[in-house]
């Protein structure tokens, strides 16, 4: 994989670490996932005109996107509830590149090489380490975290191959960025009223703005990356966000982190650059 393609995906991962944090801080987990969607939105909306419209072969995948989007930022919602991010958020983020991995071969037809597959695996290793590692968790938390996993890789594939479709991997970023909001405030509003709800939306504006803007161009990254390199390998590389997890949870919130989660950082570096030779 070539040096800036890498070095894309990785501040992509930085960037998606930073809003899941955002999130898991929050006062309402649930809508607080639906600010962030809601601010990708309004970022995307503003750089629309700037860019051209998606081929219409893409459409289709925009909307199956917006539908497994619904469908990833509640699960995100449920599980940040039920669990911590310490357990939760390596289990979304490893499981789903190993998804990703073992049936790209069938799918897409692309097939890693065994240095490319070496680095996959010792990625999926860290994160889930890091989970394994975690004492503070309940089953619930670990059955949502999987079941999202499986969205996550489902979006992965859809998305991966709208890019390509779409002329423009930026173009097709904004439009499947602009358009979650409004599944996810329709079901807000019907399960909780309007006025609680916007009650939340003048609170919460400014850090659903700040992780919508962090959301939508790691994505966009992620999804520049797989019209350049496998998607199998840009979706594993990307879950070295678990690794600035730890960091920002370390260094910036202070939480103590056990000698296996910095062994399993090492493991996830080095999955880095096992992909980067490969």
């Amino acid at each position: 994989m070539p040096l800036d393609i890498v070095a894309l995906v990785l501040f992509g991962a930085l960037l998606h670490a930073t809003w899941n944090a955002l999130v898991k801080s929050g006062t309402d987990k649930q809508l607080d996932s639906s600010m962030v969607a809601l601010g990708a939105s309004v970022a995307s909306i503003c750089a629309l005109p700037f860019l051209p419209m998606p081929n219409a072969t893409a459409w289709p995948f925009i909307l199956a996107s917006v539908c497994i989007h619904f469908t990833y930022y509640q699960l995100v919602g449920v599980a940040y509830r039920l669990g911590d991010i310490g357990l939760v958020y390596p289990l979304m983020r490893g499981v789903a590149p190993l998804i990703v991995a073992t049936t790209s071969g069938s799918i897409l037809g692309e097939h890693l090489s065994p240095v490319m597959f070496a680095g996959v695996t010792f990625i999926c290793v860290g994160v889930l380490t890091i989970a394994a590692d975690f004492r503070g968790g309940n089953s619930k938390a670990i059955w949502v975290a999987i079941a999202n996993a499986v969205v996550i890789s489902l979006y992965t594939y859809v998305d991966g191959i709208g890019a390509r479709l779409a002329g423009n991997p930026i173009s097709y970023t904004l439009w499947i960025s602009i358009l979650p909001p409004i599944p996810l405030f329709a079901f807000a509003f019907l399960m909780r009223g309007v006025p609680p709800v916007l009650v939340h939306v003048r609170r919460t504006w400014r850090r659903g703005l700040i992780g919508g803007a962090g959301s939508v161009a790691s994505y966009g990254l992620a999804l520049y990356a797989m019209t350049q390199a496998p998607i199998a390998a840009v979706a594993a590389l990307r879950e070295t966000s678990i690794f600035f997890a730890l960091i920002i949870s370390v260094f910036i919130l202070k939480e103590r982190a056990s000698v296996w989660r910095y062994v399993a950082g090492a493991i996830i570096a080095i999955g880095a650059l096992t992909m980067k030779l490969g």
